[in-house]
């Protein structure tokens, strides 16, 4: 049976997910902070790859982008697997259209994943998940809606994050070179 991933996320400032982290941290469960490089390949699905601390996957989304119920296939691997799944992926003629770095705070919350991302070049999101079978698909996202509204947080419109990540697409290296450098300065 499929395994179909509900996510509602949204944009936040940087003090707004500082605020968030403080209340998840005191409210729910930590399970910890990721460091996470994905590479999204070009073509006609939603194919990546991604190494984090603990292991290395490759995964395929099917429907669009921003959707926020879509069937996904999974599968993990070794970290020291990344660049081997790299090499194969670009051995099969795909090639890597957005290079994707960020930090990552998860939370188990209300029954719920609760990420806190901070992506560079991109910008600070709060993403709630739960996955389900097809049949509980209208239920569960309601149930997410509830809780992003209960953390007081507006859902971004899919237009906007489909705008911004157009932005991201073409504009990803000079990003990541500027927000480097901004680091640099601080």
């Amino acid at each position: 049976m499929p395994v179909i991933e509900c996510e509602l996320r949204s944009f936040l400032s940087e003090e707004r997910f500082d605020v968030l982290r403080e209340r998840l941290t005191l409210e729910g469960e930590c399970l910890g902070t990721d460091e996470q490089v994905t590479y999204y390949f070009e073509g006609p699905r939603d194919l990546r790859i991604q190494k984090n601390g603990s292991y290395a996957k490759v995964w395929l989304k099917k429907g669009e982008m921003h959707d926020d119920a879509r069937e996904e296939i999974e599968i993990r691997t070794a970290k020291e697997n990344f660049e081997a799944l790299y090499e194969l992926f670009l051995t099969l003629g795909y090639a890597v259209s957005i290079e994707w770095y960020r930090t990552r705070h998860t939370f188990k919350w209300h029954g719920i994943d609760v990420m806190l991302d901070h992506t560079r070049g991109y910008g600070h999101i709060i993403e709630l998940e739960k996955c389900c079978d097809p049949e509980r698909k209208t239920e569960t996202l309601e149930e997410l809606h509830r809780l992003l509204g209960e953390l007081g947080v507006m859902q971004t419109p899919v237009e906007e994050f489909r705008k911004r990540f157009d932005d991201y697409r073409q504009h990803w290296r000079t990003r990541i070179a500027e927000d480097a450098k901004e680091k640099d300065l601080a």
